[in-house]
């Protein structure tokens, strides 16, 4: 990369302060799907990949949950006679809200926690009060993780660092075999014991726990996944082509709150932000 380019993709900077500082020190103008911002607030270019990780994750937790994969044992909806496995997701945007719909669909018992009342009743509507939704507090936090089968970690503060929502004293007192998928791995993860893992080697086990934390988890299923993101990315490829990165950014607020890094600076604040807290 070189002084004026423009470059157009994810970029998941707050938990990146390598790339970071290589895209500062390249001059370059980077425009990150994720903080690209519609009008009606919604982030359009990450959706259709949250979309396709929220609907993964339970895949892969199903999976992981196997006694072959090293986990309890459990089959997600259970058989007549037989409990169910408990489903914790945490946050209710729309990787958390896919996850719900089909753990759901697989007749688990799911718990959705969400900081906004607001989402929560929406939720409680969607699913016709099938699914437990609670408020997010450390406390509920801590007691639904400890009894899960499953957590997915789904939460999203767009352009910063996820939050550490779950500490590592309660993956310890989880029950052996149980499995957390992070899907917020991209933004540093939202489990205290999450690291990035890859699609050759995704899962990891610390405390008895069976931790799936794949970055960019939509690449396991690449022809899905590009036609969803080339449907959403192509009316602002269109804008930059034809209009130039200035002119595009100067006419939709939405470009603009995409630009993470200009001319070897960082001018997304919450990115900015992040990167201090790192630093610090």
């Amino acid at each position: 990369l070189r002084r004026g380019q423009v470059l157009f993709t994810y970029l998941h900077l707050a938990a990146d302060r390598p790339q970071a500082e290589a895209l500062q020190r390249s001059g370059a103008h980077a425009i990150a799907y994720e903080t690209v911002t519609a009008r009606d607030g919604s982030l359009p270019l990450l959706t259709p990949m949250s979309e396709v990780a929220g609907r993964m994750s339970v895949q892969v937790g199903a999976t992981c949950l196997q006694k072959a994969n090293g986990g309890r044992g459990v089959l997600l909806g259970g058989v007549p006679g037989v409990a169910p496995a408990k489903v914790v997701v945490i946050g209710g945007g729309v990787s958390g809200t896919h996850a719900v719909e089909m753990a759901h669909g697989l007749r688990a018992a799911v718990t959705v926690i969400d900081r906004s009342i607001k989402r929560l009743r929406e939720l409680d509507v969607q699913f016709l009060g099938a699914v437990e939704t609670l408020y997010s507090t450390t406390e509920t936090i801590e007691r639904e993780v400890r009894a899960a089968d499953l957590v997915i970690g789904a939460v999203l503060l767009p352009g910063a660092a996820a939050p550490k929502l779950v500490s590592e004293e309660t993956v310890r007192a989880m029950r052996p075999g149980s499995v957390l998928v992070d899907i917020a791995i991209d933004q540093g993860g939202c489990f205290a014991t999450s690291r990035p893992t890859t699609h050759a080697q995704p899962t990891f086990v610390l405390h008895d726990v069976v931790h799936y934390c794949v970055t960019n988890m939509p690449g396991a299923v690449p022809r899905t996944s590009a036609f969803a993101l080339n449907n959403a990315t192509l009316p602002y490829v269109r804008a930059l082509a034809d209009k130039g990165w200035e002119q595009a950014c100067a006419e939709d607020s939405g470009l603009a709150a995409g630009l993470n890094v200009s001319a070897g600076r960082i001018v997304h604040a919450a990115v900015a932000r992040s990167l201090e807290a790192v630093a610090a």
